[in-house]
């Protein structure tokens, strides 16, 4: 299929399927379904929770925040008793502390970074309670995020904004959990294994044969006369496969944009992806939510066309960016030509860059999933992104940098862009001299404050975690490549960290105690760093009164509108970037046209 059709045919399907599915959450969020609530009723009753007690904003900033710290002891504590819990075939160790720590607060915040070989370290148990239940709370949590600031909007001369432990409850109730079992069963029809099985040792076609250096009583490598190594001949006719319950994990994985893989390949395993149909699948499940999500932004506040523009701004977007990289893959590696300088720009890789890729999805599926798993905060991957070429990794590097807001996580994506819209029509109102309004709602100092908080927090810890690590004896070991390359590692890992995306550069060696800890601050900070201005921003915004709109009100559903979101993103989203890009992705494209 070529790029163009399968681009075509991918964003056809997504806002099909979107529709629906944006229905069904307004409905939810409303209570307009009274068989779940009548089942809600019964478990709230038991949980001592009042369903009809609505809390202020710093009250949802607290309950969620307890929530989340619930799920951070909860996941460190599990991975840290695994040796002793059920459900663990292979006796898997447990985790050391710091892999824990790093990996508990990875879940917590939608991140998902994985420091760790799931299939080599994560029991079944801790798959499944440990890290598949953190999936469904951290996508709850954004949604629920991007619910109330919608509530914000609607509400007049408000003091509360809901109740907390209703709306996560109903999000992962009557959203997630439907959703993830029809992906799931659907997944592990195609082939996605779904057992408790052992890890099974198989014969290969072909024996495997390798040396390994012969070791004296000490442990030290015996030498020959020269000095050199004594090297002994190993053959396996065997290998082992990892089994385990994988589909459940997958369908959570993707539609809850937490991007964590049960095997270390991720979505490049054949048992996680196995054919070019799940490939695709994985890519429309990964923005089915956000992209639903703008749609329940119109219908709660009464103007579908505000949904329609915030969704043609992330889509118009999003269409550059896969234009881009897969273009840039398409011609390939510049480094690897052997015709000289003078012939790179017409003649580079034949065939184009399939250095890291999966022959079965080649360079148009990779560079889509690329771009999809980057412009949300998923993380997934079907393809090394440290293997694409300069330029070909700087797209999915700037997505993230941009804030993830091009569709973006589940609830993180919509409330980041409406951040950058409300900037946008502070901007248009200092242009026509009037005080900006959206939705209805004046927009002043607090207002912009918040917005000022939450735009800038994530920058502040990318830019500042990448210079302490380029600068320390630490930071500087786990980097594989020398120069500009090497710099592109450190600042991808950061800028995954920070906007809580997951993926990585993975030629950086983060398995280590620096890395671990400064990447989980960059990821708690950039998550709830974030969280708490919006929420602020939502409670303001309730207590307002709604405007009725007159001439001088800036149009916030159309063409102009979404050009004016679209320049604000990219101007206020990346300039902060543009000195350490230049350091990073574009000194290593030049430099390849000097060697």
């Amino acid at each position: 299929m070529s790029a163009t059709l399968q681009l075509i045919v991918y964003l056809v399907l997504l806002f099909l399927l979107a529709w629906p599915v944006a229905r069904w959450m307004s409905a939810v969020m409303d209570g307009r379904f009274g068989w779940g609530v009548r089942i809600e009723r019964v478990l709230f009753r038991m949980a001592g929770v009042r369903a009809d007690m609505e809390h202020s904003w710093k009250s949802y900033a607290f309950g969620l925040l307890a929530i989340n710290a619930i799920g951070l002891v909860a996941v460190y504590a599990i991975q840290r008793l695994q040796v002793f819990l059920p459900l663990n075939p292979e006796a898997m160790a447990a985790v050391s502390s710091d892999s824990a720590f790093n990996t508990a607060v990875s879940f917590v915040t939608n991140t998902n970074w994985q420091g760790y070989g799931g299939e080599s370290s994560m029991s079944y148990l801790t798959q499944m309670l440990a890290l598949t239940v953190q999936n469904f709370l951290s996508a709850a949590t954004g949604i629920a995020v991007a619910i109330v600031l919608i509530r914000g909007f609607v509400r007049k001369s408000s003091s509360t904004l809901g109740n907390v432990w209703v709306d996560v409850t109903r999000i992962t109730l009557w959203i997630l959990l439907p959703l993830s079992l029809v992906f799931a069963v659907l997944m592990s029809a195609q082939g996605v294994i779904q057992n408790f099985k052992p890890y099974e040792k198989v014969a290969t076609v072909e024996p495997v044969k390798w040396q390994t250096p012969v070791l004296s009583a000490d442990g030290t490598p015996q030498r020959d006369a020269k000095g050199a190594p004594i090297l002994a001949e190993q053959r396996s006719d065997t290998q082992t496969l990892a089994m385990g319950p994988v589909a459940s994990q997958l369908a959570i994985k993707m539609l809850g944009t937490n991007g964590g893989g049960f095997f270390n390949a991720n979505s490049s395993h054949p048992f996680e992806n196995p054919t070019a149909l799940t490939n695709f699948q994985q890519m429309l499940a990964i923005f089915l939510i956000p992209a639903a999500l703008c749609l329940v932004l119109g219908r709660m506040v009464g103007d579908r066309r505000q949904g329609i523009a915030l969704l043609a701004a992330m889509t118009t977007v999003f269409i550059v960016a896969v234009a881009l990289a897969t273009d840039f893959e398409q011609q390939g590696n510049a480094a690897l030509t052997s015709l000289g300088v003078d012939a790179i720009a017409s003649v580079t890789q034949p065939g184009g860059n399939m250095e890291g890729k999966e022959t079965r999805f080649g360079i148009n599926a990779s560079a889509l999933f690329a771009i999809i798993t980057t412009a949300a905060s998923c993380g997934a991957v079907n393809a090394m992104h440290d293997s694409f070429t300069a330029l070909g990794g700087a797209v999915p590097m700037v997505m993230i940098q941009l804030g993830e807001v091009i569709f973006g996580g589940v609830g993180a994506g919509l409330y980041g862009m409406i951040v950058f819209a409300l900037l946008a029509v502070f901007v248009a109102g200092l242009m026509i001299g009037r005080t900006p309004e959206y939705l209805g709602k004046k927009i002043e100092v607090f207002e912009m404050k918040m917005v000022a908080l939450a735009i800038l927090i994530v920058p502040i810890l990318v830019l500042g975690g990448t210079a302490i690590a380029v600068v320390t004896e630490a930071g500087r070991a786990g980097i594989q490549d020398a120069g500009a390359h090497g710099f592109s590692e450190v600042l991808y890992a950061f800028s995954s960290a920070g906007n809580n995306n997951g993926s990585a550069f993975a030629g950086l060696s983060a398995n280590s105690p620096f890395y671990k800890v400064l990447l989980a601050i960059a990821m708690w900070l950039g998550r709830f760093g974030v969280i708490i201005p919006v929420l602020a921003l939502a409670g303001a915004l309730a207590a307002k009164k709604r405007l009725t709109p007159s001439e001088g009100t800036l149009p916030t559903r159309g063409p102009l509108f979404v050009f004016l979101m679209i320049a604000v993103v990219m101007l206020v989203g990346l300039l902060n970037y543009v000195p350490a890009l230049a350091l990073g992705p574009l000194a290593d494209h030049f430099a390849g046209f000097a060697r």
